[in-house]
């Protein structure tokens, strides 16, 4: 098995909106009503939101690849294209999704490293992601990994209020 990340430009922007969709809804669809669900798909994924995110020189979008096949991507941001303040030196995972067919692989842990890595060059002190208070799996691989948790914030997934934690880790640059 040989992976590879590259960075995702505007050419990209239907591959993005395909598996944008896809992890989002094979994480979560079990978990909300299914209007919820394609009111938040529609409003996240669309292309020309998808386009102004990507335009955006302060997110960073990054596809990984298993033998050429599309796995899995993360999304990053700084400055004031982050969701929630964590501080001036943070950066936020806003978006990492492996496809099912690829779990249990190592890919998530893959592309964590490549978030950091990729904040530790732009010399952030911390890496900060939001997860849904209901994602246990997510919330203990994260804690195994260094992050802890320090706060909380909500987001709507349709008229649903969900609250997420802010689970931080603090980089050794």
């Amino acid at each position: 098995m040989k992976t590879t990340i590259r960075r995702c430009t505007l050419d990209d922007l239907q591959l993005l909106q395909q598996i944008g969709t896809d992890t989002y809804n094979e994480t979560y669809s079990h978990l909300n009503t299914p209007e919820n669900m394609n009111e938040y798909l529609e409003q996240a994924f669309n292309l020309d939101q998808l386009k102004i995110e990507l335009s955006n020189p302060s997110s960073i979008f990054l596809f990984q690849y298993v033998d050429d096949v599309l796995a899995g991507y993360i999304k990053l941001n700084q400055g004031d294209a982050q969701t929630y303040q964590v501080g001036e030196d943070a950066m936020e995972i806003e978006r990492i999704y492996v496809r099912s067919l690829f779990h249990e692989q190592g890919l998530g842990k893959e592309l964590l490293f490549t978030g950091i890595d990729t904040a530790i060059e732009h010399q952030k002190k911390e890496i900060w992601l939001g997860i849904w208070r209901k994602n246990k799996n997510a919330i203990d691989f994260h804690k195994k990994m260094g992050f802890e948790a320090r706060g909380t914030y909500s987001i709507y997934i349709g008229d649903e209020e969900q609250t997420n934690y802010v689970m931080v880790k603090e980089l050794n640059n």
